[in-house]
């Protein structure tokens, strides 16, 4: 829900989770439809028009319960128990597999970014809090500047790269192989080892 997640209310009581990805992240939706295939009923399908893959799963009333505190007036937040929710490095891949981006040179530097553009900048600080007390990851948030308004990001430098990468690299998928250090690559989820990953819990 911190990243591409989208929670969708039916008008009465249930609500449905939405996933979307683009053409080239096919393998992500497909393994992410493997988490939840107990609440589908459709597999993954692509768009014709943006060549998207998509699923959404059934409508249920505690995803409801979900909706309302990860939304405020149709907005997406970062709830306020959000502490009690964030506590698997698996979820926190599947966050950085969505919002995150590598900034690496060879042999001089390496950081991470984390769009949270939709956050305000305390939700954002509330996101780095908890990125230190449960994970050991020290980040910083700043401000950047797009089209004369500024949104906050997470930035994971050199205090705190290391730990993030060995945090996530065993969870990342291969087509996000891209979003780790050459040197982490090997680590990352192979074919042979994703049904022996735990699995999301909702």
């Amino acid at each position: 829900m911190l990243g591409d997640g989208n929670l969708e209310f039916n008008g009465y009581r249930g609500t449905r989770l939405q996933i979307k990805q683009s053409e080239e992240k096919e393998g992500y939706v497909l393994w992410l439809h493997s988490q939840f295939a107990d609440l589908v009923r459709t597999p993954p399908q692509q768009r014709m028009d943006t060549r998207q893959w998509y699923f959404g799963t059934r409508f249920f009333e505690n995803l409801e319960d979900l909706r309302k505190i990860f939304y405020s007036d149709r907005k997406k937040v970062v709830p306020a128990n959000i502490n009690d929710l964030f506590q698997s490095p698996l979820t926190l891949a599947v966050w950085f597999m969505d919002d995150g981006r590598l900034d690496y040179r060879a042999k001089s530097h390496y950081a991470y970014r984390i769009s949270t553009d939709s956050f305000t900048e305390s939700e954002v600080k509330q996101l780095q809090t908890l990125l230190l007390e449960r994970f050991g990851i020290v980040a910083k948030t700043y401000l950047s500047l797009c089209r004369g308004k500024r949104y906050p990001k997470l930035y994971i430098g050199k205090e705190g790269r290391d730990q993030f990468t060995k945090t996530v690299a065993p969870y990342i998928l291969p087509c996000f192989g891209y979003k780790l250090p050459p040197d982490y690559r090997q680590y990352i989820l192979t074919p042979q080892r994703l049904h022996a990953e735990p699995r999301i819990r909702t």
